[in-house]
């Protein structure tokens, strides 16, 4: 594409100014700089939008603005995560994986004989003690234990699991399987 002489006169006397106020919307030199190519990249683009006759600058500054600010909006709603410390943090892991394995979970836990399922549900997901379960079943604390330790190894076993990382990262599957209850 050719551009008229004019008009690439205009766009480039226009780069000093652009940059300085790229630089005071952002306050970095480098993303000022990064801000003006992309405003002259869009120019180019758009030249054909461009009125002759009109005000290059403002026409240049106008988009250097928008764009600044449409940055401003999508950067406002990111988090930086260099080391992905922030990404671990987070509760809701990927749905495909997690929909399989509680899928499989639900098909071994109604494998288990009821009082075991009850036990490994009150304790395990539910987060009552020992004590507070055999509360709740009307038992001794030590069949609720062993009940629960019954259950546990049953639904290793049917789903295949060896240790409890190979299952759900968070800590309520893992109290489930494991035994991180508090007790």
């Amino acid at each position: 594409m050719r551009i008229d002489d004019s008009v690439r006169d205009s766009v480039l006397g226009a780069v000093p100014s652009l940059r300085a106020f790229a630089i005071s919307l952002c306050g970095n030199v480098d993303r000022a700089d990064d801000l003006v190519q992309e405003t002259l990249l869009r120019a180019l683009a758009n030249i054909n939008s461009f009125q002759p006759g009109t005000n290059m600058s403002a026409w240049l500054f106008t988009i250097l603005r928008n764009h600044f600010r449409s940055e401003y909006r999508k950067r406002r709603r990111e988090v930086e995560d260099a080391d992905g410390s922030y990404a671990e943090s987070l509760k809701s892991h990927p749905a495909q994986q997690g929909h399989v394995e509680f899928g499989e979970f639900r098909e071994a836990l109604a494998q288990l004989p009821a009082d075991q399922r009850e036990a490994l549900v009150l304790v395990g997901a539910s987060g009552f003690s020992y004590e507070e379960a055999a509360n709740i079943c009307g038992c001794a604390v030590g069949t609720i234990k062993s009940r629960v330790n019954r259950a546990r190894t049953r639904l290793a076993e049917l789903m295949s699991i060896e240790t409890t990382d190979e299952f759900g990262p968070d800590h309520t599957t893992r109290a489930v399987l494991a035994g991180n209850d508090r007790n």
